[in-house]
């Protein structure tokens, strides 16, 4: 009897210990870094083709308002780039476009981890977890040249500011994504975390790759001095790389009924903030 008094008070001792970590740990946020891969989709990758990934980093912090819900910051770099040589389709190897640009976001998102988390404590210190938020970034797409390096909005690649036929306005270099976000995370200690996550951004833009409209008039891009043909000439419309011009007034360049989007793969540590509780006086 005594025994099985012992015993019992040992596992209530515990049970009463660990309520009590449970009660006094309490996770405040945490902030991290991380990097991985990142992919463009849009009017050059029209297949969701992940063949070309490029580099990608990023730094957050999340405000934990209890162990489920919080508020995430977070500001992300990314290269993305692709070209139509890569495509199967072949109106658009035959088009010959490309494009690279270095994208910087800001964002802010609703955080939310499905399982109770609680690092340290055994069983609480995993969650899969989903944000879902609202940021700014800016891009300025560029393509090369012979060798040389040219920023693609100043040229008015579809008209811009040169076919007055068409009345297109230069598109700005900064936009609006809608981050979706899920992953897993693990806590191996108190203070430190490890994770991974996928995170999809839906954009307001058409113009992350500079295509997303008509070929504007061959006539409206000036000649040099000499007579040989510009750069934005060259540049708008480059299937003369891959056979005849295929570009016309009016004929389609891109689709503008779908807007560009990118993805980014990360993995990353992040450095728990907690605080603790003081049981209350019996």
């Amino acid at each position: 009897m005594k025994k099985t008094l012992l015993a019992a008070g040992i596992v209530l001792s515990a049970v009463a210990a660990k309520a009590q970590l449970y009660e006094s740990n309490v996770h405040q946020g945490e902030f991290g870094a991380s990097i991985g891969l990142a992919h463009y989709f849009g009017d050059l990758n029209t297949t969701a083709s992940l063949s070309r990934p490029k580099f990608s980093a990023g730094i957050f912090f999340v405000k934990q308002f209890n162990n489920y819900v919080g508020l995430k910051v977070a500001a992300d770099y990314a290269r993305l780039g692709y070209s139509d040589v890569y495509s199967k389709n072949e109106f658009q190897r035959r088009r010959n476009l490309s494009f690279n640009t270095n994208l910087w976001e800001a964002s802010l998102s609703g955080y939310f981890n499905f399982f109770k988390f609680m690092p340290g404590v055994e069983g609480f210190n995993y969650t899969p977890y989903v944000s879902l938020g609202v940021g700014v970034f800016t891009y300025d797409p560029y393509a090369y040249l012979g060798g040389q390096k040219y920023f693609l909005r100043p040229l008015g690649t579809e008209g811009q500011g040169r076919d007055t036929s068409f009345n297109r306005s230069p598109y700005s270099t900064t936009a609006m994504s809608f981050p979706l976000t899920v992953g897993f995370k693990y806590a191996f200690s108190e203070n430190f975390n490890v994770f991974a996550e996928v995170g999809y951004r839906f954009t307001n833009t058409d113009y992350l790759d500079d295509v997303s409209t008509t070929y504007a008039d061959p006539n409206s891009f000036a000649t040099l001095p000499d007579g040989s043909p510009s750069v934005e000439y060259l540049l708008q419309d480059r299937s003369y790389e891959t056979g005849d011009r295929i570009g016309m007034k009016g004929r389609q360049r891109g689709n503008s009924l779908q807007k560009d989007a990118y993805v980014m793969l990360h993995f990353g540590v992040s450095i728990n903030l907690s605080s603790y509780r003081c049981p209350p006086n019996k």
